[in-house]
């Protein structure tokens, strides 16, 4: 309900955005523009052709340029940053967290990257330098240095009395982290324990050690997962000497599984989470043409298996018209099963400790569903051709391929994952051509064997 909410109030300012800029008055569209979120910026540019995305961009305040920036995809940032000269680009991100520039920085040219290397003070820096250090797609790449941290041996009076010396807390700061002399660390203390306890209170007895802190070297899907799990709104970030290096915060977690849901729902059809709405027709179609490409060598596979059967089709044409049913069939229910072992595997519930009994489920679901199903497609091309013999064959022609479908679901991204490739990506291009060679396949050879006795 909530996601029809936002899609449509996207829609709602698109077409008011699109009325004013087509009747050449700006002012609207600037202050429209700018009572919107950084985000929604961003979400509002990516659903603007190329030619509204600059009129639109250079109508953004300033402050909220470095923020917009983070919010969109790689491929319209980078014709975003292509309208900017380098000293726009500096001051747009010269303010943004450690974690957000790091998300940024690789995508600026060189010559930038020095002039924003050069505005920041040492520290951020060398904060900077070292979340850079760290691999995409893990913890320490997603974390934000910026943590206030506390001794164990002071008291909560000590404590409010650094933060109001210090003035400011970063974004979703909901504890402080207690570290030791070496900077490890220990657990963490709530705001609400310091704001609720008497200020002579050592903070060693209001120590939560609960919270496991979260490796550097994780997976952002691993991370993900425990803030999902546990309902955490930051986390610490340790090294393996459990040294304290930097926190990771809600924010960051939603933008992972946000992607992770793009990505799966896009990857299923060849495509990049990143690629532009409207980027060059040249780009997309270099970009779709390799799969494109697999899926022709594919569809030729499965039209070789049809063309062993040219002589039994040429003489019970109704395999011509009834053959498109049974693959499609099976490629429906392969797409279900792997919809599902794709999640599963993103969300580590599926492993060699439970994927025999995972298989033996799909494959006694798709025998019930065959047999159910192909009863009834059975009955219909019994009244449609007044052939018994032939709704025999495309019934069990329709079971014999769901079973397929439910094994390769399962053991198509298994294997893939397995050798190091994306489920995701390339599962659906070999689902689909294991459905239709066998689908193909069962049905003509049953019909050869029973029809042409």
């Amino acid at each position: 309900m909530a996601e029809a909410v936002r899609h449509d109030k996207t829609a709602r300012q698109l077409r008011l955005l699109s009325d004013a800029l087509d009747s050449g008055r700006l002012g609207p569209v600037k202050r429209l523009v700018n009572t919107l979120s950084p985000a929604e910026i961003g979400n509002l540019l990516e659903s603007l052709p190329p030619g509204k995305r600059v009129v639109v961009w250079g109508l953004v305040d300033p402050e909220d340029d470095g923020e917009v920036l983070v919010h969109v995809g790689e491929e319209v940032r980078e014709s975003l940053l292509a309208d900017m000269d380098t000293d726009e680009i500096v001051a747009a991100v010269e303010d943004l967290d450690i974690d957000d520039l790091a998300d940024l920085v690789e995508d600026l040219p060189d010559t930038v990257i020095d002039e924003v290397l050069k505005s920041m003070d040492r520290e951020n820096r060398e904060r900077l330098e070292q979340v850079l250090s760290y691999p995409e797609e893990t913890a320490g790449r997603l974390m934000n240095p910026d943590v206030v941290t506390v001794r164990a041996d002071t008291t909560i009076d000590v404590v409010l009395r650094y933060l109001r010396l210090r003035g400011e807390l970063p974004e979703h700061t909901d504890h402080l982290y207690v570290v030791s002399r070496r900077h490890q660390y220990l657990g963490r203390i709530a705001l609400a324990a310091l704001l609720t306890h008497e200020p002579g209170t050592p903070i060693n007895k209001l120590i939560d050690d609960e919270q496991p802190a979260i490796d550097v070297n994780e997976t952002d899907n691993e991370v993900a997962r425990k803030f999902s799990d546990h309902d955490w709104i930051s986390a610490p970030v340790v090294d393996d000497n459990n040294i304290l290096l930097g926190r990771i915060t809600i924010d960051d977690v939603v933008d992972i599984i946000r992607g992770e849901a793009e990505h799966q729902a896009l990857a299923a059809a060849g495509l990049d989470e990143e690629e532009d709405l409207f980027s060059p027709v040249r780009r997309a179609v270099k970009r779709r043409m390799m799969w494109l490409g697999i899926n022709l060598g594919t569809a030729f596979l499965a039209s070789s298996v049809v063309g062993r059967f040219e002589g039994t089709i040429e003489k019970i044409v109704a395999l011509a018209v009834l053959m498109p049913i049974v693959a499609g069939m099976g490629g429906n229910a392969g797409t279900q099963v792997l919809a599902l072992m794709i999640r599963g595997l993103a969300l580590g519930q599926v492993g060699a400790s439970n994927v025999r009994t995972l298989l033996w489920k799909e494959l006694r679901v798709a025998l019930l569903n065959g047999l159910t199903l192909g009863a009834v497609l059975g009955i219909v091309v019994w009244a449609w051709f007044h052939d018994p013999a032939l709704s025999l064959v495309i019934g069990s022609a329709l079971t014999i391929n769901l079973i397929f479908a439910a094994t390769a679901g399962v053991m198509v991204p298994l294997t893939l994952k397995r050798l190091g490739f994306d489920p995701a990506l390339a599962g659906g291009v070999i689902l689909t051509t294991v459905t239709d060679t066998m689908g193909f396949l069962a049905f003509l050879g049953l019909a050869t064997l029973l029809l042409l006795r």
